[in-house]
Parts: C-alpha cells; sequence; structure tokens
C-alpha cells in the first residue's frame, strides 16, 4: 500500500483536509516535508474501519531528518486526503513506530 500512496504524491494526487492544512501551519510543517516523510515512510499502523473510510498512519523522515507521523486515506480514494499531520512525541512513542503504554 505504501507503494501505491507513494505513486499518488509523486503524481500530486493528494489533498489535504482542513484539519491537516490548519496542523500543518500550527506546526509548521511544510509540504515538501509531507512529501519527502511520505517518500522515505512506511506504514506503521491501518485503520481499516476508520469512520470515514480505510486509511494509515505513516512514519518517515525529511531530508533533514525531521521525524513526521501523516495518517492519510488509502490509495483506492483519488487523491489521497491527508487526514492529519505531526511531529511524533518521542514520550509517547518507541524508535516512532510503536505507541508506548500510557
Amino acid at each position: 500500500m505504501i507503494d501505491l500512496i507513494r505513486e499518488r504524491f509523486r503524481r500530486m494526487e493528494y489533498e489535504y483536509s482542513l484539519h491537516a492544512l490548519d496542523q500543518s501551519i500550527q506546526r509548521r510543517i511544510s509540504t515538501s516535508e509531507v512529501e519527502e516523510a511520505v517518500e522515505a515512510g512506511e506504514i506503521i499502523e491501518s485503520y481499516p474501519s476508520d469512520k470515514y473510510g480505510p486509511s494509515c498512519l505513516i512514519f518517515g523522515r525529511t531530508a533533514s531528518g525531521r521525524p513526521l507521523h501523516i495518517q492519510c486515506t488509502a490509495p483506492g480514494r483519488n487523491p489521497v486526503k491527508v487526514i492529519t499531520l505531526y511531529q511524533p512525541d518521542p514520550s509517547q512513542w518507541t524508535d516512532f513506530r510503536l505507541r508506548r503504554l500510557q
């Protein structure tokens, strides 16, 4: 699935939800950083029963090494929609890939 998502991003067949757009501005995450993280990323969680349709959480690093999490719709949707994005808190994640038990 990650290969299909990457292909959609390469073709610029993606869009931001209003929430993701707001979060990108507040958290100072640029579009190029999102594209870099998806290109280098891996799916770390899948949400097949998400309320708006199947989605997944991607962990990737930007070219400068910044870790990002990007939740987006499954690649069956065209365009792929970025639902939310953030820089993960290391206190809540092991190696930014596994949620720590609280």
